[in-house]
């Protein structure tokens, strides 16, 4: 919490930013707010004080129970799903013993945590805060809690901290490669502003490695960036280029002429092969002889070292929501729908929305599908609808088969049932790439580009030409993996990751999709 005087330290951070060019700040407070001495900071304060201050308007909101409701997001279903499976089967198994447990996740896996040991962490975060203990509060909320916290005021900053000059101002360039992916904006801004705020020069390249290529390579400013995380899309612009002889020397020719330090590639499968083959003209060109960060941004989730790549959240929810609809659409009558999702080869988008949507079955390409499966499905369905179900949904990954695209099933369906339902396809397009990134991405991509500027900074400055590498979410921890691991890692025909941590949810999806019952979802 802030310190006494509070008031005009909130005031000078608001004047700043107006003199930045800031025109509509927004103050966010927390019911219990309050300052070191444990006084209460209250919303009719903070407007006293900004009316007196810093002059205009001040309209206060409180959102109250607005906070509560609304539609679980895609990730609220899933965890639930998640978490209700693991209780029951631990339940049935006989496997929690006598001691009441909590059951959570760590890193995308289920774990059991002792009930007690759970109290004992939050009374001791309430004891340190009563105790005006507040770094071991902010030790106990744990490292991402601090981490995000300290990012934050980084962000929220008009412009960058006076720092001591350094001995050596790197020059960091940021391009956006691949297809636009929900949150590279929210990326691009935090390595700017985390990069300025530490003393060192950022470059933007436009439109990828072909900006790249031809040299569209600018400065960016702290207030350039300003209203980037809510922006989907990619306003530096993003291409798929493939990067051959000629397209590397003109590359390494950029590289040198704009005295690139290092350089932070935010982007899929594209920005990943695009890294790994400018890495591999080190010997060739000098100038290609730099730390190469990526960063994995793409709706398919089909990046290796990461569980989840940013705009996957976005684009789930994105399917989930027309789901929701489709689901409507089909509620008056015996209908079935078969619906079809991107993620190339990659089945994440496919098993993730069928769990949040109660779809009764998912095809992926890692599963494969026959048309024995098919008419098995079929036939679950039927004897659903005689038990009286009144609707039925199928995801389709759209690679799931070449042969057995969404449209032969569909008429497979439809031939197959009979009178008991009619079949219809849908194919949701690229409205899955669209829309306002979700908080969680614009989150994640902020505290990953972060940990990336970190992280070529250390590389970048050494006496020793730095290590490239891609970052990713692994086990609940960031971790950088060697770029030059890349081609190990993953299925290069497939263009997804060995190993996929998704997978192993499918005994779930199972579980809960049996189409042969009666009920709806």
């Amino acid at each position: 919490p802030p310190a006494g005087g509070w008031e005009q330290h909130m005031l000078q951070e608001l004047l700043d930013g107006r003199d930045e060019g800031r025109r509509n700040p927004v103050i966010v407070l927390a019911e219990g707010a309050c300052d070191s001495d444990g006084n209460p900071i209250t919303a009719d304060q903070v407007k006293q004080v900004v009316e007196r201050g810093f002059g205009g308007e001040v309209r206060v909101t409180v959102l109250g129970h607005v906070q509560r409701g609304g539609a679980p997001s895609a990730f609220d279903r899933n965890l639930g799903t998640i978490l209700g499976h693991a209780a029951a089967q631990a339940l049935i198994d006989d496997t929690v013993g006598d001691a009441p447990v909590v059951i959570g996740t760590r890193g995308n896996r289920v774990v059991h945590v002792p009930l007690a040991e759970c109290l004992a962490q939050n009374d001791a975060v309430v004891e340190a805060i009563r105790a005006h203990d507040y770094p071991r509060a902010m030790a106990l909320r744990g490292h991402g809690f601090k981490e995000g916290h300290a990012i934050l005021r980084t962000m929220l900053q008009a412009r960058p901290s006076a720092s001591e000059p350094k001995p050596r101002r790197l020059r960091l360039a940021v391009l956006n490669a691949g297809a636009p992916a929900p949150g590279m904006n929210a990326a691009v801004r935090a390595a700017v502003r985390i990069g300025l705020d530490k003393g060192h020069e950022m470059l933007g390249v436009d439109n990828g490695f072909q900006g790249l290529i031809e040299g569209h390579v600018r400065p960016l400013g702290w207030m350039d960036v300003s209203g980037w995380v809510s922006r989907g899309g990619s306003e530096l612009g993003a291409r798929r280029t493939k990067l051959v002889g000629k397209e590397l020397y003109a590359i390494a020719r950029t590289l040198e002429n704009e005295r690139i330090d290092g350089l932070l590639v935010v982007g899929g499968w594209t920005a990943y092969v695009g890294a790994h083959a400018i890495y591999h003209e080190r010997g060739n060109y000098p100038a290609c002889d730099i730390p190469i960060v990526c960063l994995p941004a793409s709706i398919d989730n089909n990046l290796p070292g990461s569980e989840l790549s940013i705009g996957a959240d976005t684009a789930l929810n994105s399917i989930v929501w027309a789901l929701d609809r489709i689901r409507l659409s089909a509620s008056a009558q015996h209908r079935c729908f078969v619906v079809e999702v991107m993620g190339r080869r990659c089945g994440y988008l496919a098993m993730m929305s069928a769990l949040a949507s109660g779809a009764e079955r998912a095809y992926l390409h890692e599963r494969g599908v026959t048309v024995g499966d098919l008419l098995g499905d079929v036939e679950a369905l039927k004897r659903g609808f005689l038990a009286g179900r009144r609707l039925g949904l199928v995801i389709r990954n759209e690679m799931a088969n070449d042969v057995y695209d969404a449209r032969f099933m569909g008429a497979l369906y439809e031939e197959e049932s009979g009178d008991l339902f009619d079949v219809r396809v849908a194919i949701l397009g690229h409205l899955q790439q669209g829309g306002a990134p979700t908080p969680f991405d614009r989150i994640h991509a902020t505290r990953l580009a972060g940990e990336c500027i970190d992280h070529l900074i250390a590389e970048a400055g050494g006496s020793e030409p730095g290590t490239s590498s891609f970052v990713g979410l692994d086990g609940g921890k960031t971790r950088f993996w060697d770029l030059q691991d890349f081609p190990r890692m993953v299925d290069l025909g497939n263009e997804r990751p060995r190993a996929q941590w998704w997978l192993a949810l499918q005994g779930v999806a199972d579980a809960l999709g049996r189409a042969d019952r009666g009920t709806d979802g």
